[in-house]
């Protein structure tokens, strides 16, 4: 089986064009052992491209562990993969598990246009919102010391959490910018990047603190950006998700 690598800020994914159906989608276990980074390739989780008859194409994302979910930075790898398979060119409208996005390649970066926000629930020091995918946000100063593991998993695998999951992240409030680290259930590990999770800090900093777009959202991997329209507390639109999308490397297996 032919596949490639690509990565957005760290965030990294096993790519397969599957427009003739090479790839079997029932089998979970697959997924699983080509995501395993000792016994597989090695990935946060595995894309397929397919054809579809009313957009560009169809982007199937898996979790590493077989679960199916939306992704920002694996969508804005599928639009590079899929570009570089010619099947788009600058600007395409696909379509993953959340909907039709567009999205358009710019120089060096891919700009997708997330789905709009309508609800965001505010605690007493929380966030939680669904941009995709559901985030779990706190404000914590040196997160870099923070045993991220134990500190989610405390949220993640709570009474309201533990079946459906959720995303864990931790905010540092950099002035001009965020730094964040973020637990990603699915890998059930912190990532060194995560778009959706971008996405949702980007807007909770919008309420907590003022931030404007566009908001600088700094990860382990590398930096993201964030562009959006707030409508009012609790509704944001046209928000765009904007970093690089690299190619790694090609191989069969």
């Amino acid at each position: 089986m032919e596949f490639q690598k690509y990565q957005g800020t760290g965030n990294d994914f096993v790519m397969i064009d599957n427009r003739t159906n090479v790839f079997d989608k029932t089998n979970l276990e697959l997924v699983t052992k080509l995501c395993d980074r000792k016994f597989g390739i090695g990935a946060d989780g595995l894309i397929l491209i397919e054809n579809h008859p009313e957009v560009d194409f169809e982007m199937i994302y898996f979790n590493a562990d077989g679960t199916k979910s939306f992704c920002g930075n694996g969508s804005r790898c599928a639009v590079s993969f899929a570009n570089k398979l010619g099947i788009i060119e600058l600007e395409t409208k696909f379509i993953a598990i959340d909907g039709i996005h567009e999205a358009k390649i710019v120089g060096k970066e891919v700009h997708l246009k997330m789905g709009d926000i309508s609800k965001i629930e505010t605690g007493k020091d929380y966030y939680f919102l669904d941009t995709g995918s559901p985030h779990y946000i706190k404000y914590k100063n040196n997160i870099s010391e923070i045993d991220i593991i134990k500190s989610a998993h405390k949220i993640r695998y709570n009474e309201r959490f533990s079946a459906e999951g959720t995303n864990v992240n931790f905010v540092e409030n950099c002035g001009n910018s965020l730094k964040i680290r973020t637990y990603e259930r699915g890998v059930e590990n912190e990532t060194l990047s995560c778009g959706t999770g971008a996405t949702a800090v980007a807007l909770s900093a919008s309420l907590k603190l003022g931030m404007d777009s566009p908001i600088k959202i700094n990860v382990p991997g590398g930096e993201l950006k964030i562009k959006f329209t707030k409508i009012n507390e609790t509704t944001f639109e046209y928000i765009w998700l904007i970093g690089p999308a690299e190619f790694v490397f090609e191989g069969e297996i």
